[in-house]
């Protein structure tokens, strides 16, 4: 693993030695004291990586090929800052690895890349940025291949007066052509303080061996913000529908007795702000999950946080969450790395960008 890292470190020096290249590596380095509380483990406190921001180191990089064409390519992997492991086991750059090429009509790639339905909910509509104790990973499935998907085809076109269309195509690579397919896409809008996304996302989780006709889990997202310069108000909806459409972020049955189950039928919303207050930022949100499925496993949830900026690049910050499950449901206060192991929680932690 570390020779590996090594040579990719090497290939990104080199590709900068070229007039014509520009390549960037860039990171987030964050750790947190961690807080939960409320389930059948108990009062839980431990040193978390990647409470705010994953924790991550990448490289970036563009080449002009003439015409308005550009070559870019994008390699991020995922660090544990608490024990200083790779965050997945056995992969290198398992955050991001792609490459593609853009010109006038739009961009494509082609790689493992995030979803639009990710990008909605981190770029758009969470004052969380689906980060801290407050994300909207509480209730809205925001997990596994709902943020990225390897093996997929993007396309992005241009902005023409604020919009621009976003297109995803995962191949399931099995012997059965639907399994493990994923799709989906997204619509854009940005026009001064407004901006609005739509997005679609639907997935096969079956396997080459098995039927692949009631596995579809199928999410439609749309997110908002607007921004009043000493306010900004985001909002959030969502559509949950199938197998696998809105998985537990813990699904160890964090509470004890009847294991909670995941909605195939459910509706997320929320609404919050973030505001500039003194040298940071205050962040806030309430959400609510409707299951209307006969097991009617609603649940609501709050979160607050504060970013302390000590520079343009470092900050403290701050971050409490609670849920109110109903009718044995299973949802847990997570943060951007973790699933949480109860209904309460909090982070105290640091994070630096460079």
């Amino acid at each position: 693993m570390k020779k590996a890292v090594l040579i990719a470190l090497g290939l990104a020096a080199g590709a900068g030695a070229h007039a014509q290249t520009n390549v960037t590596i860039y990171g987030i380095v964050d750790a947190a004291f961690v807080g939960e509380n409320g389930g059948a483990a108990g009062r839980q406190t431990k040193i978390t990586s990647g409470a705010a921001s994953a924790s991550r180191i990448g490289f970036r990089g563009t080449e002009a090929l003439g015409d308005g064409m550009e070559a870019f390519f994008t390699l991020e992997t995922g660090v544990k800052i608490d024990t200083g492991e790779v965050d997945a086991a056995g992969t290198i750059f398992n955050r991001q690895a792609f490459v593609g090429l853009k010109t006038k009509a739009g961009a494509v790639a082609l790689g493992r890349q995030y979803t639009p339905y990710h990008t909605t909910l981190t770029a758009v509509a969470d004052p969380f940025g689906t980060g801290y104790a407050g994300t909207s990973k509480n209730l809205f499935p925001d997990n596994g291949t709902n943020v990225r998907a390897s093996n997929a085809v993007t396309y992005a076109s241009p902005k023409v007066s604020g919009a621009n269309v976003e297109l995803f195509y995962s191949a399931g690579e099995q012997s059965v052509l639907s399994a493990g397919r994923q799709f989906g896409g997204a619509v854009d809008y940005a026009s001064g303080p407004l901006r609005v996304r739509l997005a679609y996302n639907s997935k096969n989780t079956d396997v080459a061996a098995t039927s692949t006709k009631h596995d579809l889990g199928r999410n439609t997202l749309l997110g908002a913000n607007y921004d009043l310069k000493w306010i900004k108000l985001y909002a959030a909806y969502g559509i949950d529908k199938g197998f696998n459409s809105a998985t537990l972020g813990n699904a160890n049955n964090p509470y004890g007795g009847v294991k909670p189950t995941p909605s195939t039928d459910g509706r997320d919303l929320l609404l919050g702000f973030k505001a500039p207050v003194g040298p940071g930022a205050l962040m806030f949100s309430v959400q609510h999950k409707d299951d209307r499925t006969h097991f009617n496993q609603d649940a609501s949830a709050w979160g607050v946080g504060y970013l302390y900026d000590l520079s343009k690049r470092t900050g403290l910050y701050a971050a409490y969450a609670h849920i109110n499950n109903k009718n044995g449901a299973g949802y847990t206060v997570a943060n951007n790395t973790e699933s949480g192991t109860g209904n309460t929680g909090y982070n105290l932690g640091i994070r630096h960008t460079f």
